[in-house]
């Protein structure tokens, strides 16, 4: 069965295509600018941004399914019109659809979100991944969007490549103390992904980490598993910073928890091994 991953030079994208074929996939991936090696054969240039693009690769591949896990944070274009376009050419061929989300979309709050919450946006992105996920749902209902948070793996994750730049000085900034989240091993999201390929959900669903941290807490936790110390990590607290946050930002995944066997596994286990 064919698999086309939107993204696959990403590191999300890329998780997914490594785990695909030992489920059965073969799998076609595409990148926008190429940040990594894959083992990928089978490759594509692809900017979702172009409806033409996206609409001749998708009939040429006629994949059994499409992962979009593109990424372009600082982009409406590719992050809300660039989803629409894959949605559609999905649905044009019949392929099952799994379009990645994010937590983001959501102001933030001291109760954990469900997937029965609506979007509350207060930034550009997550009112493009808000966007995103009304094109999806009225192109094709039958397709599953899966809210995440933070995504962690090796160097090649924004979020681990970020925080080594901190402690090693390569970047300015500081981890909130105040900000939260329930960080996602890179590997455990993309085993979920895949797993949700082969079932029939439609809609939210919910896939983060079980255990919610602060961004500063996540910081010392990837500096120690580099060879760190805890005080390495530049720390801050945003409500002194002026920046508008969404600072309390949990997702309830425990729909997810029930419905797939892949485990996510709590982010302070991860980082232990």
């Amino acid at each position: 069965m064919r698999l086309l991953v939107i993204g696959a030079s990403g590191h999300l994208g890329g998780e997914v295509a490594r785990l695909a074929p030992a489920a059965g996939f073969e799998v076609v991936g595409t990148h926008a600018r190429p940040s990594r090696p894959h083992e990928l054969h089978d490759w594509s240039r692809l900017d979702v941004r172009d409806p033409f693009a996206v609409h001749t690769l998708v009939q040429l591949v006629r994949p059994a399914a499409v992962i979009n896990a593109c990424y372009d944070r600082g982009s409406w274009s590719a992050m809300a019109t660039g989803a629409a376009h894959v949605a559609t050419a999905s649905a044009a061929v019949g392929a099952r659809l799994v379009h990645i989300s994010s937590d983001a979309l959501h102001a933030g709050r001291p109760e954990a979100y469900t997937e029965d919450d609506d979007p509350t946006p207060i930034n550009a992105y997550g009112a493009a991944k808000a966007a995103a996920e009304t094109a999806v749902a009225a192109i094709d209902p039958s397709a599953a969007m899966v809210r995440t948070s933070l995504i962690v793996g090796d160097e090649s994750s924004h979020q681990t490549r970020f925080i080594l730049d901190l402690v090693n000085r390569r970047a300015e900034g500081r981890l909130f103390t105040d900000e939260i989240r329930c960080p996602i091993d890179g590997s455990d999201l993309a085993a979920a992904v895949v797993e949700l390929v082969g079932n029939d959900y439609a809609g939210v669903l919910n896939v983060a980490g079980p255990e919610a941290v602060t961004r500063a807490e996540l910081g010392r936790l990837i500096a120690v598993r580099h060879g760190h110390s805890r005080r390495s990590v530049p720390v801050g607290k945003a409500a002194r910073s002026g920046m508008v946050r969404n600072l309390d930002v949990k997702l309830d995944s425990s729909r997810a928890a029930g419905l797939l066997k892949t485990r996510l596994r709590p982010i302070s286990e991860v980082l232990s091994r």
